[in-house]
């Protein structure tokens, strides 16, 4: 479900498709025009394709619990409090809300699987809670923070650095979408042998200096906890790469960057970048590419065609004169859409191969015809 500002949600359910094998679920959603991925590994049976969301709390998916977090931190950042007089970040605010609820509600999540926001637009018209609609935003917001007081405490939460890796994905993969398989390393944490230091804080009392006289004094006073120590571990992560997705887009890998000491992991991002082709250039939604015509295909017209990057053949012919450098427009036949059906163009420039040289007799010849 995607908004006028951007803000989608997606849902895919891969427990339909991996039934009886045992292997990692990926749960791929969209929340404030960020992708996010979440898996864990678990054996389903054909009973279990049924009730995946059961299943998935059992195995220890953290797939609703890292929905509720990335709704946090994006309801943090464009907080009306935050934002004064910004109806931008209002009306962002709203829909992140919105969106966030079709998210956490199960119902809602399979008739947007199944209808998309048709179906939920039907839904809330036959008297079931609609689209985003059910909710104030600011009662979805209190379900997390209080009413919206605490905000403050819940940015004071340590987290791990985020890890950006620069993604170069082929043009097929951006056409069609596909899958790469990265190689990852990070620092693990593990139990150590002893005690530790942790959850310090500074606490306030007040020491008498003399008659009716106090001091307040600043004590740090931290508790022990099991000591840990860090591994380094490495594994293969499936990026997936959606149709249109363009340069800068980033899939997350929630929590899954680095972690840290008595704080939540950062989050592992894959930023997306459109590899070179030997073919085509892209320019956002459109393509270009550069075709070689001769100098009698050029005069008196030609039949071309080629082969697009999902292998449809794509007509190129001309009937006309074709001037040198000339760039005609084939319509939807670029790049597709983000999250949408429509297509960009594509531009061919011509170039013209003209003879080397040229005979006598030739030159005459070319004199009489165009003379």
């Amino acid at each position: 479900m995607e908004s006028q500002i951007g803000v989608t949600v997606r849902v895919e359910r891969p427990w339909e498709s991996r039934v009886g094998s045992s292997s990692d679920f990926r749960f791929q959603w969209r929340l404030g025009g960020q992708s996010y991925v979440s898996s864990c590994s678990h054996s389903l049976t054909p009973s279990a394709s049924l009730q995946g969301k059961a299943h998935l709390s059992k195995c220890g998916c953290a797939y609703d619990e890292q929905i509720k977090r990335a709704y946090k931190k994006l309801a943090l950042k464009y907080h009306p409090d935050k934002n004064p007089g910004n109806d931008e970040a209002t009306r962002k605010f709203a829909d992140i809300n919105n969106a966030y609820e079709v998210l956490s509600d199960e119902e809602k999540r399979e008739i947007y699987n199944k209808y998309g926001e048709e179906g939920l637009k039907q839904h809330a018209a036959n008297g079931g809670r609609g689209g985003g609609g059910g909710m104030n935003m600011q009662d979805i917001f209190s379900q997390f923070f209080g009413g919206g007081g605490s905000m403050e405490e819940e940015e004071k939460v340590v987290k791990g650095d985020d890890v950006i890796v620069e993604l170069e994905a082929t043009l097929e993969d951006l056409y069609m979408g596909g899958s790469m398989k990265v190689w990852r390393e990070k620092n693990v944490i593990k139990p150590a042998p002893g005690k530790r230091k942790c959850n310090c804080r500074d606490e306030v009392y007040h020491r008498q200096i003399g008659p009716g006289m106090f001091q307040q004094m600043t004590e740090q006073v931290c508790d022990k906890c099991p000591n840990v120590k860090f591994e380094r571990e490495g594994y293969f992560v499936t990026v997936d790469i959606e149709k249109g997705m363009k340069d800068g887009e980033e899939v997350s890998f929630y929590e899954d960057g680095e972690p840290i000491l008595d704080g939540e992991p950062g989050d592992l991002k894959f930023r997306i970048k459109t590899a070179p082709h030997a073919r085509f250039r892209r320019d956002g939604n459109d393509l270009h590419m550069t075709v070689n015509i001769t100098l009698v295909e050029a005069l008196v017209g030609f039949e071309k065609s080629f082969k697009h990057l999902d292998e449809h053949e794509v007509d190129i012919s001309s009937k006309g004169i074709t001037k040198p450098k000339e760039v005609k427009k084939f319509k939807g036949e670029g790049m597709p859409l983000h999250f949408s059906t429509k297509k960009g163009n594509l531009f061919v420039t011509f170039e013209v191969l003209f003879p080397s040289s040229l005979t006598e007799d030739q030159k005459k010849k070319i004199k009489e015809v165009l003379a």
